[in-house]
Protein backbone atom coordinates (compact mmCIF):
# COMPACT_ATOMS: atom_id res chain seq x y z
CA UNK A 1 0.00 0.00 0.00
CA UNK A 2 3.43 2.03 0.33
CA UNK A 3 3.05 4.81 -2.41
CA UNK A 4 6.16 6.66 -3.67
CA UNK A 5 4.05 9.96 -4.92
CA UNK A 6 1.69 11.94 -3.11
CA UNK A 7 -1.84 10.91 -2.44
CA UNK A 8 -4.71 13.86 -3.45
CA UNK A 9 -7.42 11.94 -3.01
CA UNK A 10 -6.76 10.47 0.90
CA UNK A 11 -10.17 8.03 1.16
CA UNK A 12 -10.58 5.36 3.95
CA UNK A 13 -7.49 6.64 6.01
CA UNK A 14 -9.37 8.81 8.52
CA UNK A 15 -12.10 9.03 11.39
CA UNK A 16 -14.25 11.45 9.65
CA UNK A 17 -15.44 12.27 6.03
CA UNK A 18 -14.06 15.11 4.27
CA UNK A 19 -15.19 16.94 0.93
CA UNK A 20 -11.76 17.61 -1.62
CA UNK A 21 -12.03 20.23 -4.35
CA UNK A 22 -11.14 18.33 -7.75
CA UNK A 23 -8.02 19.02 -8.49
CA UNK A 24 -7.71 17.33 -12.36
CA UNK A 25 -9.25 18.78 -15.20
CA UNK A 26 -12.35 17.43 -16.39
CA UNK A 27 -11.36 17.95 -20.30
CA UNK A 28 -7.95 17.38 -20.06
CA UNK A 29 -6.99 19.02 -23.56
CA UNK A 30 -6.13 22.50 -24.50
CA UNK A 31 -9.59 23.28 -26.43
CA UNK A 32 -7.91 23.60 -29.51
CA UNK A 33 -8.51 20.18 -31.52
CA UNK A 34 -12.08 19.62 -33.11
CA UNK A 35 -14.58 17.65 -30.61
CA UNK A 36 -15.81 14.04 -32.38
CA UNK A 37 -18.69 15.26 -31.13
CA UNK A 38 -21.30 18.63 -30.72
CA UNK A 39 -19.07 20.87 -28.64
CA UNK A 40 -22.01 21.88 -26.78
CA UNK A 41 -22.29 18.15 -25.64
CA UNK A 42 -18.35 18.76 -24.17
CA UNK A 43 -19.59 21.74 -22.39
CA UNK A 44 -22.22 19.95 -20.75
CA UNK A 45 -19.71 17.26 -19.93
CA UNK A 46 -17.90 19.28 -18.52
CA UNK A 47 -20.48 20.86 -15.97
CA UNK A 48 -22.57 17.88 -15.07
CA UNK A 49 -20.04 15.43 -15.26
CA UNK A 50 -22.25 13.35 -18.33
CA UNK A 51 -23.43 13.43 -21.29
CA UNK A 52 -26.37 11.23 -23.16
CA UNK A 53 -25.56 10.40 -27.16
CA UNK A 54 -28.48 9.03 -28.50
CA UNK A 55 -28.76 7.05 -31.58
CA UNK A 56 -24.89 5.94 -31.28
CA UNK A 57 -25.24 2.13 -32.50
CA UNK A 58 -28.06 0.86 -34.94
CA UNK A 59 -30.92 -1.40 -34.19
CA UNK A 60 -28.70 -4.39 -36.46
CA UNK A 61 -25.67 -3.71 -33.81
CA UNK A 62 -27.11 -3.61 -30.77
CA UNK A 63 -29.04 -6.90 -31.77
CA UNK A 64 -25.84 -8.02 -32.04
CA UNK A 65 -24.30 -7.14 -29.12
CA UNK A 66 -27.18 -8.09 -26.88
CA UNK A 67 -27.21 -11.45 -28.61
CA UNK A 68 -23.34 -12.22 -27.37
CA UNK A 69 -24.82 -10.61 -24.10
CA UNK A 70 -27.46 -13.48 -23.70
CA UNK A 71 -25.16 -16.01 -24.69
CA UNK A 72 -22.53 -15.12 -22.38
CA UNK A 73 -25.51 -15.12 -19.19
CA UNK A 74 -26.81 -18.10 -20.17
CA UNK A 75 -23.51 -20.53 -20.69
CA UNK A 76 -21.14 -18.68 -17.63
CA UNK A 77 -19.35 -21.95 -17.28
CA UNK A 78 -17.73 -20.91 -21.10
CA UNK A 79 -16.55 -17.75 -19.56
CA UNK A 80 -12.93 -16.97 -17.77
CA UNK A 81 -13.44 -17.96 -13.93
CA UNK A 82 -14.26 -15.29 -11.56
CA UNK A 83 -15.82 -13.15 -14.08
CA UNK A 84 -19.74 -13.72 -13.40
CA UNK A 85 -21.35 -11.67 -10.44
CA UNK A 86 -24.71 -13.18 -9.22
CA UNK A 87 -27.27 -11.43 -7.16
CA UNK A 88 -27.16 -11.95 -3.41
CA UNK A 89 -30.51 -13.35 -3.62
CA UNK A 90 -31.98 -14.66 -6.92
CA UNK A 91 -28.45 -16.02 -8.16
CA UNK A 92 -29.53 -14.03 -10.78
CA UNK A 93 -26.37 -13.07 -13.08
CA UNK A 94 -25.48 -9.32 -12.42
CA UNK A 95 -22.44 -8.49 -14.22
CA UNK A 96 -20.23 -10.35 -16.51
CA UNK A 97 -16.42 -8.74 -16.13
CA UNK A 98 -14.35 -8.36 -18.85
CA UNK A 99 -16.01 -8.42 -21.74
CA UNK A 100 -13.77 -7.12 -24.20
CA UNK A 101 -11.23 -9.47 -23.65
CA UNK A 102 -13.60 -12.92 -23.68
CA UNK A 103 -15.43 -12.15 -27.31
CA UNK A 104 -14.49 -9.92 -30.51
CA UNK A 105 -17.46 -8.68 -30.65
CA UNK A 106 -16.87 -6.34 -27.32
CA UNK A 107 -13.21 -6.12 -28.50
CA UNK A 108 -14.35 -4.02 -31.73
CA UNK A 109 -17.53 -2.28 -29.53
CA UNK A 110 -14.07 -0.74 -27.08
CA UNK A 111 -11.93 0.07 -30.25
CA UNK A 112 -15.46 1.97 -32.44
CA UNK A 113 -14.21 5.31 -32.55
CA UNK A 114 -17.37 6.51 -32.00
CA UNK A 115 -16.28 5.53 -27.95
CA UNK A 116 -12.56 5.52 -28.50
CA UNK A 117 -12.10 8.65 -30.00
CA UNK A 118 -14.36 10.61 -27.72
CA UNK A 119 -12.28 9.26 -24.70
CA UNK A 120 -9.13 10.07 -26.54
CA UNK A 121 -10.60 13.66 -26.91
CA UNK A 122 -11.69 14.10 -23.12
CA UNK A 123 -8.82 12.82 -21.64
CA UNK A 124 -6.34 14.06 -23.80
CA UNK A 125 -4.33 10.99 -24.33
CA UNK A 126 -4.10 7.74 -25.59
CA UNK A 127 -6.35 5.18 -23.90
CA UNK A 128 -6.55 1.64 -22.61
CA UNK A 129 -9.51 -0.21 -21.21
CA UNK A 130 -9.35 -0.04 -17.10
CA UNK A 131 -12.23 -2.40 -16.95
CA UNK A 132 -15.49 -3.71 -19.30
CA UNK A 133 -18.36 -5.56 -18.42
CA UNK A 134 -22.20 -6.91 -19.26
CA UNK A 135 -24.41 -5.05 -16.67
CA UNK A 136 -27.59 -6.76 -16.34
CA UNK A 137 -30.55 -5.45 -14.66
CA UNK A 138 -33.04 -8.68 -14.90
CA UNK A 139 -37.28 -7.82 -14.29
CA UNK A 140 -38.35 -7.90 -11.24
CA UNK A 141 -35.51 -9.08 -9.07
CA UNK A 142 -32.40 -6.33 -10.14
CA UNK A 143 -31.58 -4.93 -6.95
CA UNK A 144 -29.93 -1.87 -5.99
CA UNK A 145 -26.90 0.10 -6.40
CA UNK A 146 -25.81 2.64 -3.64
CA UNK A 147 -24.75 5.79 -3.99
CA UNK A 148 -20.58 6.41 -5.01
CA UNK A 149 -17.85 7.32 -6.74
CA UNK A 150 -16.25 5.52 -9.08
CA UNK A 151 -12.95 6.84 -8.78
CA UNK A 152 -12.92 6.03 -5.01
CA UNK A 153 -12.69 2.77 -5.50
CA UNK A 154 -10.55 2.60 -8.43
CA UNK A 155 -8.23 5.21 -6.26
CA UNK A 156 -8.24 3.03 -3.09
CA UNK A 157 -8.78 -0.75 -4.44
CA UNK A 158 -6.91 -0.11 -8.31
CA UNK A 159 -4.16 2.34 -7.12
CA UNK A 160 -5.64 4.87 -10.33
CA UNK A 161 -3.63 8.42 -9.42
CA UNK A 162 -5.96 10.74 -10.66
CA UNK A 163 -9.30 11.62 -12.24
CA UNK A 164 -8.21 11.13 -15.67
CA UNK A 165 -10.79 8.12 -16.76
CA UNK A 166 -14.30 8.19 -17.73
CA UNK A 167 -16.90 5.33 -18.48
CA UNK A 168 -19.34 4.74 -21.54
CA UNK A 169 -22.47 2.57 -21.30
CA UNK A 170 -23.89 1.17 -24.29
CA UNK A 171 -27.51 0.58 -23.62
CA UNK A 172 -28.58 -2.60 -25.24
CA UNK A 173 -32.11 -2.29 -24.31
CA UNK A 174 -34.65 0.73 -24.34
CA UNK A 175 -34.53 1.94 -20.77
CA UNK A 176 -37.53 2.95 -18.81
CA UNK A 177 -37.45 5.66 -15.92
CA UNK A 178 -39.58 3.05 -13.38
CA UNK A 179 -37.06 0.11 -14.12
CA UNK A 180 -34.06 1.37 -11.96
CA UNK A 181 -32.19 3.23 -13.97
CA UNK A 182 -28.55 5.20 -13.11
CA UNK A 183 -29.36 8.71 -11.40
CA UNK A 184 -26.77 11.24 -11.17
CA UNK A 185 -25.64 14.33 -9.25
CA UNK A 186 -25.24 16.79 -11.73
CA UNK A 187 -21.79 18.89 -10.99
CA UNK A 188 -20.87 16.45 -8.27
CA UNK A 189 -17.75 15.33 -10.28
CA UNK A 190 -15.85 18.45 -9.14
CA UNK A 191 -15.82 17.18 -5.38
CA UNK A 192 -14.10 14.13 -4.16
CA UNK A 193 -16.05 12.52 -1.01
CA UNK A 194 -13.27 11.16 1.36
CA UNK A 195 -15.44 7.53 2.63
CA UNK A 196 -14.36 6.30 6.17
CA UNK A 197 -13.79 2.78 6.57
CA UNK A 198 -10.86 0.62 6.08
CA UNK A 199 -10.92 -2.19 2.93
CA UNK A 200 -11.32 -5.39 3.77
CA UNK A 201 -9.24 -8.50 2.38
CA UNK A 202 -10.82 -9.39 -0.84
CA UNK A 203 -13.40 -6.74 0.11
CA UNK A 204 -14.29 -7.01 -4.38
CA UNK A 205 -16.17 -10.74 -3.32
CA UNK A 206 -18.93 -8.63 -1.77
CA UNK A 207 -18.62 -5.02 -2.99
CA UNK A 208 -19.74 -6.23 -6.85
CA UNK A 209 -22.86 -7.64 -4.99
CA UNK A 210 -23.50 -4.82 -2.79
CA UNK A 211 -21.18 -1.84 -1.77
CA UNK A 212 -20.73 -1.25 2.08
CA UNK A 213 -17.19 0.25 1.71
CA UNK A 214 -16.22 3.33 -0.08
CA UNK A 215 -19.88 4.88 0.85
CA UNK A 216 -20.00 8.50 1.05
CA UNK A 217 -21.51 9.79 3.62
CA UNK A 218 -25.11 10.71 3.61
CA UNK A 219 -24.67 14.66 4.42
CA UNK A 220 -22.29 14.82 2.00
CA UNK A 221 -24.69 13.34 -0.67
CA UNK A 222 -27.54 15.73 0.38
CA UNK A 223 -25.42 18.53 0.05
CA UNK A 224 -24.40 18.04 -4.03
CA UNK A 225 -28.28 16.51 -4.65
CA UNK A 226 -28.99 19.47 -2.81
CA UNK A 227 -26.82 21.99 -5.02
CA UNK A 228 -27.23 19.65 -8.75
CA UNK A 229 -30.10 17.45 -8.17
CA UNK A 230 -30.75 14.42 -9.54
CA UNK A 231 -31.26 13.37 -12.97
CA UNK A 232 -31.76 10.00 -14.31
CA UNK A 233 -31.81 9.12 -17.85
CA UNK A 234 -33.10 6.88 -19.94
CA UNK A 235 -32.36 6.36 -23.14
CA UNK A 236 -33.17 3.44 -25.97
CA UNK A 237 -31.25 0.51 -27.34
CA UNK A 238 -28.19 1.89 -28.89
CA UNK A 239 -27.49 4.92 -27.12
CA UNK A 240 -24.03 5.77 -25.22
CA UNK A 241 -24.02 7.53 -21.59
CA UNK A 242 -20.92 8.34 -20.81
CA UNK A 243 -19.58 10.23 -17.07
CA UNK A 244 -16.82 11.30 -15.48
CA UNK A 245 -14.91 8.76 -13.16
CA UNK A 246 -15.23 10.88 -9.87
CA UNK A 247 -19.59 11.47 -10.85
CA UNK A 248 -21.68 10.54 -7.60
CA UNK A 249 -24.28 8.02 -9.34
CA UNK A 250 -26.53 5.14 -8.13
CA UNK A 251 -29.73 3.29 -9.44
CA UNK A 252 -32.53 1.55 -7.41
CA UNK A 253 -34.04 -1.84 -7.82
CA UNK A 254 -36.17 -3.09 -10.90
CA UNK A 255 -39.91 -4.33 -9.77
CA UNK A 256 -41.05 -4.12 -13.21
CA UNK A 257 -41.24 -6.53 -16.29
CA UNK A 258 -38.69 -4.61 -17.98
CA UNK A 259 -35.09 -5.83 -18.60
CA UNK A 260 -32.37 -3.79 -18.09
CA UNK A 261 -28.94 -4.85 -19.77
CA UNK A 262 -25.85 -2.34 -21.28
CA UNK A 263 -22.19 -3.13 -22.00
CA UNK A 264 -19.98 -0.71 -19.93
CA UNK A 265 -16.31 0.63 -20.93
CA UNK A 266 -13.90 2.45 -18.72
CA UNK A 267 -11.28 4.09 -20.67
CA UNK A 268 -8.32 5.32 -18.56
CA UNK A 269 -5.71 7.62 -19.86
CA UNK A 270 -2.63 6.04 -20.53
CA UNK A 271 -0.32 8.14 -18.45
CA UNK A 272 -2.97 7.13 -15.61
CA UNK A 273 -2.04 3.72 -15.27
CA UNK A 274 -2.46 1.78 -12.16
CA UNK A 275 -0.06 2.16 -9.15
CA UNK A 276 -0.56 0.45 -6.19
CA UNK A 277 -3.50 0.57 -4.46
CA UNK A 278 -3.81 3.71 -1.97
CA UNK A 279 -6.25 2.21 0.71
CA UNK A 280 -6.15 -1.82 0.44
CA UNK A 281 -3.69 -4.17 1.07
CA UNK A 282 -3.74 -5.87 -2.29
CA UNK A 283 -4.52 -5.49 -6.13
CA UNK A 284 -7.96 -6.11 -7.03
CA UNK A 285 -7.91 -9.33 -9.86
CA UNK A 286 -7.14 -8.54 -13.42
CA UNK A 287 -10.43 -9.15 -14.92
CA UNK A 288 -11.75 -6.31 -12.45
CA UNK A 289 -8.69 -3.98 -13.05
CA UNK A 290 -6.93 -3.99 -15.74
CA UNK A 291 -2.91 -3.68 -15.24
CA UNK A 292 -1.68 -6.25 -17.87
CA UNK A 293 -1.70 -4.22 -20.75
CA UNK A 294 1.33 -3.71 -22.64
CA UNK A 295 0.28 -0.65 -25.13
CA UNK A 296 -2.93 2.04 -25.35
CA UNK A 297 -6.12 0.91 -27.12
CA UNK A 298 -5.42 0.10 -30.80
CA UNK A 299 -7.60 2.02 -33.09
CA UNK A 300 -10.10 0.14 -35.80
CA UNK A 301 -8.72 -0.54 -39.41
CA UNK A 302 -10.04 1.53 -42.10
CA UNK A 303 -12.71 -1.08 -42.58
CA UNK A 304 -15.76 0.73 -40.45
CA UNK A 305 -15.68 -2.22 -37.50
CA UNK A 306 -19.50 -1.67 -37.35
CA UNK A 307 -21.22 -4.84 -35.95
CA UNK A 308 -23.31 -6.84 -38.85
Amino acid sequence: MQQLQEDRYTTRLQSQPEQIARRDRVIHGDGEASPPICPSLIEDFERDGFIVLEDVFSPEEVARMRGTANEMRDYPDSLADETVISERDSGAVRSVFAIHRQTSDFDVVARDPRLADVARYILDDEVYIHQSRLNYKPAFKGKEFYWHSDFETWHAEDGMPDMRALSMSVMLTDNHPQAGPVMFVPGSHETFISCVGETPDDNYKSSLKRQETGIPDADSIAQLVDEGGIVAPAPKAGSVVIFDCNTLHASNGNITPFERMNAFFVFNAWSNRLKAPFAANSERPEHIAHRRVEKPLAPLSKVTGRLS
